[in-house]
């Protein structure tokens, strides 16, 4: 590399020493040594035009006022931008609509979670038959017909657990009132207590469960969604801070016209005396009223804008048409922004990269991705469920005398008389159980290897899309940082050149006063004068603007504004 470096250096030294040819040597014509007269222009191609509205001429009217439509409480209504943003916070129609979905993404979690709830069912019974007598050992007394009427009892919980077990306990209790002769038993009482257990041990087991997935997305979805919230109120802050300062340029801007037509007023006056005592031209009235109605035309246009950027800022922070605001006539009462000290860009990124919401939605959409693989990865295993059961059985009764002969005398054991009680003192005595693994595995199992693709892919979406979330942010910090150091040196550019064309125009006043300037330079002045006070006035908002747009990248605005998802748009959730 050192020797390539010397190579380039001794060939762009030779090509120096070497003496440049004249273009006459190398065969390219020499300039000429003076320019040469055009030849006469041909005519213009124009399109042919049609004849529209022949001898117009504008109709002789004279504005009365310059109202704003609309506002009729006088004289002012005063507004801070404190009360601005406040207003939008608690009353924009957009912040309410994003704070309830807020709300609505903490219920979804709530109801992932009933789920888990503990089912109770109870199911009281009662029967009656009567059956026709089959023959003398099933059959009423006197082979008379059977007659059954039974009392029952069901009653059970079930549900799931976190950890994907499903369990199901239940008693069911009954009373048989039966008179068939072969019976030993008449009431006799039946309990039972079953229980019955199916655990995962592969798929749907951990991340797998499906409620437990269901509940971390409706968890990252509310978190998601609060970040969208606030920067929907970060956005929506910025629009009215914008605003507010764009209102405070127009007002301004509306006195530096008038003021500009007050001076106009008074030129023209004074060339209209000149005149009438012959030490001017007639003309130069004239010229000097054309000034005027420039300048009328130009406060008209200045409160046009007051108008539109007052029903703006009105649309911004308030939510009902009928609000008595629209009818105030709006002025800006805050001052002007105060400078910040310039700060460094390291700064600027480390505080957006900790505030910014967009973040949280990138990293809430990066983990749910990931959630989502996770599971997916789980429903490729095979599906192995272990299951247990459990049931107990007993049995009570009043027991009825021994039938005798050739059926024996035997009696029933003492444990088996009596009611419920006994009953269920015996549920003991007669278990059964079962224990079981149910295997199954799709041939193929295409669905889920589709899906597991899928999520795959969704999770490398998802991390370009963190990616470009914090490549956008620090291009924001960048690009604000550098238009507020613009704007300040605008305004400062602006404020100097303001106060030269103010000293230029009182000194074309001066020498216009002792007759050694002209109405056309006094108009141009003064022209010169309010297009300069209009351009400090834009680089003053657009400095204003900077500033917040500084507050709005890096995170802040959110901060010093003391926003709080649970109250956002709540004046308007109540109108």
């Amino acid at each position: 590399m050192k020797y390539r470096n010397l190579t380039v250096y001794a060939l762009i030294s030779a090509m120096a020493a070497v003496p440049l040819a004249s273009p006459a040597a190398n065969g390219v014509a020499p300039l000429p040594s003076r320019a040469t007269v055009p030849t006469p222009e041909p005519s213009p191609v124009v399109p042919t035009a049609p004849t529209v509205a022949p001898g117009y001429a504008a109709p002789n009217l004279r504005p009365t006022s310059a109202p704003i439509v609309g506002v009729t409480q006088q004289p002012f209504v005063g507004i801070t931008l404190q009360n601005a943003i406040g207003m939008a916070l608690s009353r924009n129609q957009n912040l309410a609509i994003a704070a309830g979905n807020t709300r609505i993404a903490g219920y979804q979690i709530e109801a992932a979670k009933g789920t888990y709830d503990v089912r109770f069912s109870v199911e009281p019974s009662v029967s009656h038959s009567t059956t026709a007598p089959q023959n003398a050992f099933f059959s009423g007394p006197n082979f008379g017909p059977i007659v059954q009427n039974a009392q029952s009892l069901t009653a059970g919980v079930s549900g799931q657990l976190p950890s994907g077990t499903q369990y199901n306990v239940g008693v069911t209790q009954s009373r048989i009132d039966n008179n068939t002769t072969i019976d030993s038993f008449n009431p006799y009482y039946t309990a039972a207590l079953n229980a019955s257990i199916t655990q995962p041990l592969l798929k749907n087991a951990g991340p797998g469960d499906a409620i437990r997935h269901q509940i971390e997305l409706a968890s990252l979805n509310r978190r998601a969604t609060r970040a969208q919230t606030l920067a929907s109120a970060s956005t929506t802050i910025a629009t009215v801070e914008n605003v507010y300062w764009d209102l405070v340029a127009a007002w301004r801007n509306v006195a530096i016209q008038e003021d500009a037509l007050h001076q106009a007023i008074l030129q023209q006056q004074s060339n209209v005396r000149s005149a009438r005592k012959g030490a001017a031209a007639p003309i130069d009235a004239v010229e000097s009223s054309t000034q005027v109605a420039v300048y009328q035309s130009n406060v008209f246009s200045a409160l046009q804008n007051v108008a539109s950027l007052q029903n703006e800022l009105k649309s911004l922070i308030v939510d009902n048409p009928g609000d008595p605001i629209w009818q105030a006539n709006l002025v800006p009462t805050t001052s002007v922004q105060q400078t910040p000290s310039v700060p460094s860009l390291s700064v600027l990124l480390a505080s957006a990269m900790k505030h910014r919401p967009e973040l949280v939605q990138a990293e809430a959409m990066e983990r749910e991705a990931s959630a989502n693989l996770a599971y997916a990865k789980n429903q490729l295993l095979p599906e192995v469920n272990l299951q247990a059961t459990y049931a107990g059985n007993g049995f009570a009764g009043n027991a009825l005398p021994p039938l005798g002969g050739p059926f024996g005398s035997a009696t029933p054991p003492p444990y088996l008389g009596g009611t419920y009680g006994q009953a269920y003192g015996n549920i003991g005595r007669f278990p059964a159980y079962s224990a079981g693994v149910v295997v199954a595995l799709p041939i193929g199992n295409h669905t889920a290897k589709a899906n597991y693709a899928a999520a795959a892919e969704q999770a490398r979406i998802a991390k370009i899309s963190t990616e470009n979330v914090d490549t956008r942010i620090e291009i924001d910090v960048r690009n604000a940082l550098q238009n507020y150091q613009s704007a300040l040196a605008r305004l400062y550019s602006a404020r100097q050149a303001r106060q030269a064309a103010a000293a230029v125009f009182a000194s074309e006043l001066r020498k216009f006063r002792n007759g050694e300037s002209t109405t056309f330079l006094v108009t141009q002045r003064q022209v010169e004068l309010v297009q300069n006070e209009g351009l400090e006035l834009q680089a003053q908002t657009d400095l204003n603007k900077a500033i917040v747009e500084l507050q709005r990248v890096d995170g802040t605005i959110l901060s010093s504004n003391n926003v709080n998802v649970k109250t956002l748009g709540e004046g308007a959730l109540r109108q």
